[in-house]
Formats: C-alpha cells, sequence, structure tokens
C-alpha cells in the first residue's frame, strides 16, 4: 500500500515539474516576442542617420524672410541650429562653384588624412600647370617639405591651388583620383546637382554645383572640428620649413577684404571666397547673432577680384537683417 502511495506521489511531483517547466517556456517565448515586436518597434522610429537627412532634403523655393534685395544670382541663409531656411535665392540653380571647390578639397583632404602632421613634399610637376593658367597659389615652393594641415590652410585662407594640388597628390597620387573622391563625397551627401572636375575651382563645364549642395556640404562639414577651425582662422604661420628657417604666413582672402575695425552686431566667424569671370563673385561663410549660428551661400555676383565685392557686401546685409 505504502508503495502505490509513495508512486502517486511520485506521479504528482513529476506531473508538477513538467507543468512549470511548460510554464516557464511559454513565458520565455512570449518574452522574446515581446522583445522582437519592441526591437521591430524601435527600428520604425529610428532616427535618421545626418547623411540620411542630407539625402533627403527636398528643393529649396525662394524665401525672402526679410524683404531684402542681392546682386547675388544665387543665395542661400539658414540658421545653422535649427536648419531653419531664412533666405533663398535660386538656390536650386546650376552654377559654378570656383574657389567654393576647396570646401570639399579640404574636407576631403581632412577625412583621408589620418595625421595632420605628415609631412608632404610639395611636388615640383604642378608649377607649370600652376602658371599656365594663373591660378591662385598660397606661396609654397617645389620640393618644400611642410605638413599636411599647413597645406590644408593653405587651401582654404588663400585660396591657393599649389597647396590643393599638393594635398590631392599627397593622397591619391594624382588629381583626377583624388576628383573621384570628392565626387564620391558629394554623392554621399546627397549633392545630387554637383560635379566636380578639379580640384582648385579653375572653369569648366563639367565643374557645378548649387547653393543649396554647397549648404549640404557645409552642414556636414562644420561638424568637424578641424575643418571649423580651418575656415574660421583669419590667419596661419606655417613653422620653419626645409626651404625657410623662419617659415612664412598668409591671410583669409575674406577677413583681408573686410574693415576689421567697423562694429556690427553679429561676429562674422570665417568664410571662403570664390571667382572666375565664368562664375562671378561668391562666398560661403558662418556667423554667429545673438547666441544663434548661421551658414550662408552667395553665388554668381557681378563684379571681378579689382572691383566691389559684391559676395561679401550681399552677405553683410544678409547677416544685418536677421532679426
Amino acid at each position: 500500500m505504502k508503495k502505490w502511495f509513495y508512486l502517486l506521489i511520485a506521479c504528482i511531483i513529476l506531473a508538477g515539474l513538467v507543468l512549470a517547466t511548460t510554464q516557464v517556456m511559454e513565458s520565455m517565448g512570449n518574452d522574446s516576442k515581446s522583445q522582437a515586436k519592441e526591437t521591430k518597434e524601435i527600428e520604425k522610429v529610428k532616427e535618421p542617420t545626418f547623411e540620411e537627412k542630407l539625402q533627403q532634403e527636398k528643393p529649396i523655393a525662394d524665401v525672402n524672410t526679410y524683404d531684402v534685395t542681392l546682386k547675388s544670382e544665387e543665395a542661400l541663409l539658414i540658421d545653422s541650429d535649427s536648419e531653419k531656411i531664412l533666405f533663398s535665392k535660386n538656390a536650386e540653380n546650376k552654377a559654378y562653384p570656383a574657389s567654393l571647390t576647396k570646401l570639399m578639397t579640404v574636407l576631403v583632404g581632412i577625412e583621408e588624412i589620418a595625421d595632420l602632421q605628415t609631412e608632404v613634399t610639395v611636388p615640383t610637376s604642378i608649377f607649370d600647370y600652376l602658371v599656365r593658367e594663373n591660378a591662385s597659389v598660397a606661396g609654397f615652393n617645389p620640393n618644400e617639405v611642410v605638413t599636411a594641415e599647413d597645406l590644408l590652410y593653405g587651401v582654404m585662407l588663400p585660396s591657393g591651388a599649389d597647396a590643393s594640388l599638393s594635398i590631392a597628390m599627397h593622397v591619391s597620387k594624382t588629381e583626377a583620383a583624388f576628383v573621384d573622391l570628392m565626387n564620391a563625397k558629394a554623392q554621399e551627401l546627397g549633392m545630387s546637382n554637383t560635379h566636380f572636375e578639379n580640384v582648385e575651382g579653375l572653369h569648366d563645364e563639367n565643374h557645378y554645383t548649387t547653393a543649396h549642395d554647397l549648404m549640404k556640404l557645409m552642414k556636414y562639414a562644420m561638424k568637424n572640428e578641424d575643418f571649423k577651425k580651418i575656415i574660421t582662422s583669419q590667419n596661419y604661420e606655417v613653422p620653419s620649413t626645409n626651404y625657410r628657417p623662419n617659415g612664412f604666413s598668409f591671410a583669409s582672402t575674406l577677413f583681408s577684404k573686410l574693415d576689421m575695425t567697423k562694429v556690427r552686431d553679429y561676429t562674422l566667424l570665417g568664410g571662403k571666397t570664390g571667382y572666375t569671370p565664368e562664375s562671378g563673385l561668391s562666398l560661403v561663410s558662418v556667423a554667429e547673432k545673438n547666441g544663434k549660428n548661421y551658414i550662408m551661400v552667395m553665388m554668381n555676383a557681378d563684379g571681378t577680384n579689382r572691383t566691389e565685392q559684391y559676395n561679401i557686401t550681399d552677405t553683410l546685409n544678409l547677416y544685418e537683417a536677421i532679426q
């Protein structure tokens, strides 16, 4: 009798264990399904990346918040903190970037060179071309040994084609190969109306962009601390080189054209000018006013390097108009 009693007890215990195990397995299965569902829901509301946002930007219509008249044919102003468009004029029109090209040259150079203190020898092979094209230069000598950082400042501030070609050949061996990197970066940033043919901005019918595309470039590039530091510098000192023990210096083409003693209700932080006869006068700039940050693109203003700089006066007037 006892034997049957113990057997019954054992069966009850075993049944309880089976039931408990089944419940645990069901619970784990439900948790797994719930977790999978939550993961899918998170994926649905996942914030797009910065590059994806740039890719998704829609064409920009004309906007004139401040009722300002400009001489520049294409223009675009945004509050870079909120990305709100404050002024737009022909922002989708095809335009020639001239030396605004060098914004991409600097960006790609920064991203491709792991250590900006890397020494670079300025190639002798570029100088016949520079003379033939009457290109603007920073003043580096053939076979001068400088750092990649020196060259990047030489690209941005004095708009040196000598520095641009030196960076290109250091990174990619040839200018054409470096231009491929520039076009790939443009595609990555959603600059769908941009194509580069060279690194220095000399005119070519197939070398073009838009104000909107340049704004995409600037919004991305200003998040890079090295780029931001370079474009907001007024001057740069190249230290001792193998040709010049005392080094040498150069200045920003933008700040050298400004009256720096004039008091303004905003701070012009930096920028890059551009000019060819085909492109007109252009300027991309960054500024701060009333605690907010702004990026502005001006393109295709009448004039030359020797006339009134309407690219700059348009820029200053529009910053002044911001409330």
